[in-house]
């Protein structure tokens, strides 16, 4: 008798051993997907939000995020495998389709709407217009890069030439743009926020004009992968691009100070009130995105920027590089 019920009793613990196991099953199950973003920045929140809120989890994925600065470094490490989905400016994967590349990077998901940039001046100016930037000594972003081609295009349609009528920096390395500003170079400087926020926090000067608001609506930063990686994963594609618009949705549906509080893990070394400054500024100005379809009218403004700049060797019809179907069935059952 005694034996039966430690053979019941031992049933009962093995039972009980594989349904904890089963429970647990769920995050071994996941799929893990590595996200490689050009850079860390309050411009990209929706995507924090999709982290803190559990959104890719839910949707079944593991998602391994790491900041690769620069949009060459970003797009090398997508093309040799080293992520599986890169966060960066839909300019990369142009450049590699005119390359000629057999297995092309192809955009399916759009994050921001517009460029996430502000001119910064030396001083406060509420008196700003664009004519006292000629003469000026401008520090600007690094050539063939999205937020120098912004730059430029409003420039141009401001009656600035950069090249003629500006002393132009554009030789400084992404991450060292605001410190050369800091100590000294330069009259304006092209800034993305949080920066802006903490300059103007340390009376280094004021944000004057919106270089995003300028250059109109452009599918600035999307989600990307390779061609063969999407074919060969479209369930996680789908996956993927439905927890993005979940967090598009719930960035517009939210309070600046809301979004702060979702996406500071992420920010530890940024004091709260700045953090809330800049999404506050690009709510104002409608960066983000509210679903991650990439629109005609959109991407005809990517080539028109990229041709001023001179980047463009022939204007790539959306359909070569963008599948919107994953963001289009986001879009429509995501509510």
């Amino acid at each position: 008798m005694k034996n039966k019920k430690k053979l019941s009793l031992s049933l009962m613990i093995l039972a009980l051993c594989f349904s904890v196991l089963a429970g647990c099953g769920g995050d071994s199950a996941a799929v893990k997907v590595k996200i490689g973003e050009v850079t860390r920045s309050v411009f990209y929140a929706p995507e924090y939000v999709a982290l803190s809120q559990n959104f890719f989890k839910e949707e079944g994925l593991d998602v391994e995020l790491q900041t690769i600065p620069g949009g060459d470094k970003t797009m090398t490490a997508l093309l040799s495998g080293a992520v599986d989905v890169a966060l960066v400016g839909p300019e990369t994967s142009i450049y590699v389709y005119q390359q000629g590349a057999d297995d092309p990077v192809i955009t399916f998901a759009q994050l921001t709407q517009r460029d996430g940039t502000f001119l910064f001046a030396r001083k406060p100016d509420a008196d700003f217009n664009w004519d006292k930037v000629k003469g000026s000594t401008f520090l600007g972003q690094r050539k063939g890069g999205m937020p120098q081609m912004a730059g430029a295009f409003t420039l141009f349609n401001k009656g600035i030439d950069a090249e003629k009528d500006l002393t132009l920096i554009q030789n400084i390395d992404f991450a060292n743009i605001a410190g050369a500003f800091a100590s000294g170079t330069g009259d304006y400087v092209q800034l993305f926020e949080p920066q802006a926020s903490i300059f103007e926090s340390e009376d280094r000067g004021q944000v004057v004009a919106s270089f995003g608001v300028e250059s109109g609506y452009l599918p600035y930063t999307a989600f990307m992968s390779k061609g063969s990686y999407i074919k060969k994963n479209t369930d996680t594609m789908q996956k993927f691009t439905n927890a993005i618009q979940r967090a598009q949705l719930w960035v517009k549906e939210h309070s600046p100070e809301e979004i702060a509080d979702a996406v500071l893990p992420y920010f530890d070394k940024t004091e709260r009130e700045i953090v809330i400054s800049a999404i506050k500024r690009y709510k104002e100005q409608d960066t983000y995105a509210v679903d991650p379809v990439v629109d005609n009218e959109e991407w005809n403004n990517l080539l028109d920027v990229m041709d001023n700049a001179g980047e463009l060797k022939e204007r790539v019809p959306a359909e070569k590089i963008v599948n919107n179907s994953f963001a289009e069935k986001a879009k429509d059952n995501v509510k």
